[in-house]
């Protein structure tokens, strides 16, 4: 979150960044009414504390001196002092309260090489890989229909356990998810990265120190009864894990990377009305979590970038990097980059009107030090200085419902089989074509499609 210092010696640049955003939920001149209301307010309670200790002095003093009845109206006069003392601090601390929940609502301040733009259609391309020369094939199938024609995807079965938004992965579909998933691990571990595996559940306060409290609430999946959410992304508790604890310098920067599972309702207006396993409720993830200090941050964010693209270079899968503008600029992040890769076979992006769509597999964002002030995290330049707040950064390395989708629409070959990516083969036993499974059950008997 921004400082109250901050919005207060800074409320143009708030108000130029919510603009970038075409953000106007977020009332500036309010904030700084309550908070000024709320420094009026302590600096009358420190003079009111202030009169009353004296009084409090002069108390004994009159004692002493035999002076009982002005002694008993300084008594007086201390009651009534700590009536009003009440009152004051029992008003700040309702105002301190209100102003610690605007400013949860007020978004990180763009860094100012942020784009203008409305939405994803202004993000700026910074640069694309093996795009110009790849050679998909000339009329790709769509994943959800190759899938399910190899028995490796099932949409329909998950939605008989789960509902909507949820699928079933068999056979050399599940291999080829469990490949991907050892693939990225051991890339970043190349490159430096510790893992770790953290809780699925995350309470609150961990959900509020990364920012997907309050805005997103409706997105994410609560547990009833607890204050628990399912994992939506393990930034959460990876950025938490070192919440109200003082780092030293020497342990910057810290790179950890964790895979988990994933819960996202989707509850806004993209929903999951897209085919397939593009946009799904529950799906893998290897994420990528730094903490660093302040004067790196934006170099480790060009690092995090070249980290997270090593995958999709390993794979030579088709993709390309953009700077997300203002209005598409995630709420927590100062700087954002997308990585998207191409999946050839539909057409529901912004692709060459041949067909095919980017697909983003990971946002690399710079939070700056907007969630370490939420959550906590903070660490010691030197011993003898005060402690500050550290900046995070994130990415995706990579979100695997869609690499599987560009591998599937991308390596299919002609005769309905799909080729594996050669850095994957070793984690599939040295497979090198996924040819599919036979259907099971009466309904494929009834289909023809058995014997």
């Amino acid at each position: 979150m921004l400082s109250r210092r901050f919005v207060r010696e800074n409320p143009d640049a708030v108000r130029e960044g919510l603009a970038l955003r075409h953000n106007d939920d977020v009332d500036v001149d309010e904030i700084l009414e309550l908070d000024a209301e709320w420094r009026e307010l302590k600096a009358e309670g420190d003079d009111l504390r202030h009169e009353r200790n004296e009084i409090s002095d002069r108390i004994g003093e009159l004692k002493q001196a035999g002076r009982e009845e002005k002694a008993q109206e300084a008594i007086e006069r201390s009651a009534e002092l700590k009536d009003e003392i009440d009152r004051v601090e029992e008003r700040a601390a309702r105002l301190d309260d209100e102003l610690h929940e605007r400013l949860l609502e007020v978004p990180n301040v763009p860094h100012e090489d942020v784009p203008p733009g409305e939405d994803e259609p202004d993000n700026v391309e910074v640069r694309r890989e093996f795009f110009d020369d790849h050679d998909a094939p000339a009329d790709p199938v769509p994943h959800y229909d190759l899938g399910e024609d190899l028995n490796i995807l099932s949409f329909e079965r998950g939605a008989k356990v789960a509902g909507g938004g949820f699928y079933f992965l068999q056979g050399d579909g599940a291999r080829l998810e469990h490949a991907l998933i050892q693939f990225m691990l051991d890339v970043h571990r190349e490159q430096g990265y510790t893992d770790v595996f953290p809780p699925i559940p995350v309470d609150s306060e961990a959900m509020t120190g990364t920012g997907q409290l309050p805005k997103f609430e409706d997105d994410m999946y609560a547990i009833e009864g607890e204050d628990l959410w399912l994992c939506p992304t393990a930034e959460v508790p990876v950025t938490n894990m070192y919440s109200d604890e003082i780092l030293l310098d020497d342990d910057l920067p810290i790179k950890h990377q964790a895979y988990t599972p994933n819960f996202r309702r989707e509850a806004g207006e993209h929903g999951t009305e897209t085919r397939g396993i593009v946009r799904v409720h529950q799906f893998n993830k290897v994420e990528l979590v730094n903490f660093v200090r302040p004067e790196d941050s934006y170099d480790r964010l060009e690092a995090l970038v070249s980290e997270a693209t090593a995958v999709l270079d390993r794979l030579e899968l088709p993709y390309r990097v953009v700077t997300l503008c203002g209005g598409d600029l995630t709420f927590a992040s100062a700087k954002t980059y997308d990585l998207e890769v191409w999946a050839p076979a539909d057409d529901m992006g912004y692709g060459p009107a041949e067909g095919g769509r980017w697909l983003e597999v990971s946002s690399a964002s710079n939070f700056e030090a907007y969630q370490a002030r939420r959550a906590g995290l903070r660490y010691r330049p030197e011993r003898h200085e005060s402690a500050e707040s550290l900046h995070t950064l994130n990415a995706s390395g990579l979100a695997l419902p869609r690499v599987l989708v560009a591998i599937m629409e991308y390596y299919q070959n002609d005769d309905g089989t799909i080729t594996v990516p050669e850095p994957l083969r070793p984690y599939m036993d040295g497979q090198a074509v996924i040819e599919g499974h036979d259907p099971v059950g009466e309904a494929a008997v009834g289909a023809g499609e058995r014997e």
